[in-house]
């Protein structure tokens, strides 16, 4: 798929098919997540792939009760990693690390369009409860939660701000 049809065609889906995510696909979309960059190219990010239907149902509640987690086949979970980013100090740890693992996700999401599975980005969670479920250590946090399967439903087009509303030039 070209790339801007790749952007046109993504979509918030929170129905999920029951049809399994191929290995082979999965595999692509964490290459495309590891391709990401990031801050010094330090990959101050972790990738939790979370596939057993007891973890996804855990983590729906930790979602606060987003159950369409359940639907979906595979989740993943980005989570920062401070100890990576500490050669920027204070600014890498609280804003670089949270910057890595949402651009890696936000490749990993245009890469599952591009393979025709739908996704959502998730924020909406309790962390601790999270980091626990996915058996995270300390040193991460959760910023993302994507479910990954094929679409259910089609939502439309959400609209979006007039590019003269949101662009500004200096």
């Amino acid at each position: 798929m070209e790339f801007f049809e790749v952007i046109r065609r993504r979509r918030s889906v929170r129905a999920f098919r029951k049809t399994p995510v191929q290995p082979e696909a999965l595999q692509r979309i964490l290459a495309a997540a590891n391709a990401a960059p990031s801050a010094g190219n330090l990959q101050a990010y972790e990738i939790f792939v979370v596939t057993d239907d007891r973890t996804r149902s855990a983590l729906a509640r930790a979602a606060y009760d987003q159950f369409f987690l359940l639907g979906a086949p595979v989740v993943l979970v980005f989570c920062t990693h401070a100890a990576r980013a500490m050669r920027y100090g204070k600014r890498g740890e609280e804003l670089y690390t949270i910057q890595d693992a949402s651009i890696a996700c936000t490749f990993a999401m245009l890469a599952a369009t591009a393979l025709g599975l739908a996704t959502v980005w998730v924020g909406a969670f309790d962390t601790d409860e999270v980091r626990s479920v996915i058996g995270a250590p300390l040193s991460t946090n959760p910023a993302v939660i994507l479910p990954i399967g094929y679409a259910a439903e089609e939502p439309a087009f959400p609209g979006r701000r007039p590019l003269d509303e949101l662009v500004h030039r200096n």
